[in-house]
């Protein structure tokens, strides 16, 4: 499982790119998103993810977000 986070999201065509924490840019569609709406994602929130290839390179599947652990 890879993690990084959102770098840019394309509402109008649905799909985005995550930054991935090797520094690489990896596509990512909003069918490929698991337990999150693609209208509530933004640019900057961590993501987890598992990458595939593709004829176009490779890509994020079965993204999900990274809950934010609170101090008590």
């Amino acid at each position: 499982m890879h993690t990084g986070k959102v770098k840019k999201v394309v509402r109008e065509r649905g799909f985005g790119f995550i930054s991935d924490t090797d520094g690489r840019e990896v596509f990512f569609h909003q069918s490929s998103l698991v337990d999150v709406q693609f209208d509530a994602l933004k640019e900057e929130q961590k993501v987890q993810f598992e990458i595939e290839n593709s004829p176009k390179g490779p890509r994020a599947i079965n993204v999900s977000v990274v809950k934010e652990e609170t101090a008590a």
